[in-house]
């Protein structure tokens, strides 16, 4: 169903279909607009449901892993030298190294990083990958399970077994219920239905102090630059709602988020069609505002992404984007 309509003057350019499922703290579908059950690729939106298999291992404690190492494990970071630093700093602590990671270094998704690159000539490795903490983390976890670190990244080693079992419990699922495909990044990455995905956000939100997934909220929320960066959207969102609000985003345009409310917890989960970014950070913050989600202030604190103007080289407004829909009330 189309979620988003770009004007360049008054002409439609284009239209963006998008989906969206909001389940309760019970993880019961309450809210829906598409589909919300389309089977969906969450990548890296799933990456917290990745480190509580990590946390499961005993690799943190076992390597003095930090609430910070923590939050890069389930972040997409901007290859800031704050990121780069504290993965290779992992990577030290769980007696590991580069040479040890199956990820590819790419261009950052930072354009202040992507410049700075550009001007000192540097040519990105692997540590520099978004999704370096997250296979820093993996090899601890091997480490900690006492498999090889040969292999981490493969469906059949041993410790991305233990990664699919606990994803699927996460979600309520039986193991077999998942599909799985290789990520950009080399590691396996799940598909499952979308409302599933609001279903892990809303446990994130809703965990019991001390557990694994309290954790997760904890070290994301205390630390949203290390999960995304510099003006990026998930550490905007996160600053915003000041630990009431933990969000990830994922490649090729889905979401995740864990609302802690005092009428109960809420999950959101968004998938847009396309895979367009900037689609999918203003269909977030339309949900928000549809389902009053924190003061207004928290969310016109990410007014950048609402409906922006789209503007030609010499900056001169040429549309917008407008999103408008409403969400249906869906009882299961």
């Amino acid at each position: 169903m189309i979620a988003a309509t770009l004007y360049r003057g008054d002409v439609v350019e284009n239209t963006h279909a998008a989906h969206v499922a909001v389940v309760d703290a019970h993880g019961r579908l309450v809210h829906a607009f598409g589909d919300p059950h389309r089977v969906t690729l969450p990548r890296s939106a799933a990456k917290p449901a990745q480190a509580l298999a990590v946390i499961e291992t005993g690799a943190l404690e076992r390597f003095g892993f930090s609430e910070e190492d923590l939050a890069l494990m389930c972040g997409s970071h901007s290859s800031e030298p704050r990121h780069i630093e504290r993965a290779r700093a992992m990577l030290a602590k769980a007696q590991a190294s580069e040479s040890d990671l199956r990820c590819g270094g790419h261009p950052p998704i930072s354009d202040a990083v992507h410049r700075d690159w550009i001007k000192r000539d540097f040519t990105p490795t692997a540590v520099c990958s978004n999704c370096s903490g997250k296979h820093a983390g993996m090899l601890a976890g091997a480490r900690a399970m006492g498999t090889s670190l040969d292999g981490y990244h493969l469906p059949g080693h041993p410790l991305q077994a233990h990664v699919k079992r606990t994803l699927a419990h996460a979600l309520d699922l039986p193991d077999d219920a998942v599909q799985w495909a290789i990520d950009g990044c080399n590691l396996p990455t799940p598909a499952f239905a979308l409302e599933r995905l609001a279903r892990l956000y809303v446990k994130i939100a809703a965990a019991q102090e001390g557990s694994a997934l309290a954790r997760i909220h904890r070290a994301m929320t205390s630390h949203p630059g290390l999960v995304a960066g510099e003006g990026r959207f998930c550490t905007l969102l996160m600053q915003a709602f000041g630990g009431a609000l933990v969000g990830k985003t994922g490649a090729d345009a889905s979401y995740g988020i864990g609302v802690r409310h005092e009428q109960g917890a809420l999950g959101i989960a968004v998938k847009v069609e396309d895979g367009n970014t900037a689609v999918l950070n203003a269909v977030v913050v339309h949900v928000l505002d549809l389902l009053g989600i924190g003061t207004q202030q928290q969310r016109d604190a990410l007014a950048a992404f609402r409906n922006p103007v789209v503007r030609n080289t010499m900056g001169v407004p040429t549309g917008h984007l407008d999103v408008r829909f409403t969400l249906h009330n869906h009882q299961q």
